[in-house]
């Protein structure tokens, strides 16, 4: 993908940075809405995530589609991205990841996954991410961690990759960090973004009524 601006520099070398980037979910626990389609002050959730992604430097993007595959394509028609369609989206979140990792052409230092319906998300985050990747005294994998609970997204280094493709090793499970202490390493932070996302039309009003910001749903013509 194009980058708007590379970051994440400084004493470090520049790392080769991919990211899968998920909006194949059927948002069933908001009445089959497609979270990545909700548009917050306007714009879609998912440009929103790969506006984040380029200003972040991030070299390749590869989304990954599943219920409402044609609107969410018309959506990302004009980034510069791979599309991967996962026809078992219904099966979870972990067929999906795979998808989206067997699709990425290029060889990276590490690789984000980037989930759709986290709308603080933005560039800056993400290199906050990188640094602490750069920075990690041990582990593949660096999970944000905010007083106690894991947010996303998540970045892997190629161990990882490995790993998640080769074997069951479930990146959606609450539980991975301690399940998986020698591979995860749990990067403590403050940084609330990390773990705001939307699960329910609540958690929309919510925002919007916290934040003063306009949020959408999308109507059931463009989401179908």
């Amino acid at each position: 993908m194009g980058c708007l601006l590379k970051q994440g520099g400084g004493l470090y070398a520049r790392l080769r940075v991919g990211a899968v980037l998920l909006a194949a979910g059927e948002g069933r626990r908001m009445g089959g809405v497609s979270k990545p389609l909700i548009r917050l002050q306007g714009v879609p959730l998912i440009n929103r995530q790969l506006i984040a992604l380029s200003g972040a430097g991030v070299d390749e993007v590869v989304v990954v589609t599943g219920h409402a595959r044609d609107a969410i394509e018309a959506q990302v028609r004009s980034f510069p991205v791979t599309l991967a369609h996962n026809a078992d989206y219904a099966h979870g979140q972990q067929s999906s990841v795979r998808a989206g990792l067997a699709a990425l052409r290029g060889n990276f230092d590490a690789v984000f996954i980037v989930l759709a319906d986290q709308p603080l998300i933005g560039s800056a985050d993400l290199v906050e991410l990188m640094a602490a990747f750069k920075k990690r005294p041990s582990g593949n994998l660096v999970v944000p961690v905010v007083k106690g609970q894991r947010g996303n997204p998540i970045l892997l280094d190629d161990v990882a990759l490995a790993q998640v493709l080769a074997s069951d090793t479930h990146l959606g499970c609450r539980q991975l960090i301690e399940r998986q202490p020698g591979l995860v390493y749990a990067f403590e932070t403050s940084n609330t973004r990390f773990t705001t996302d939307l699960d329910t039309v609540e958690d929309v009003l919510q925002l919007a009524q916290r934040t003063g910001w306009k949020l959408e749903l999308p109507s059931d013509e463009l989401a179908a």
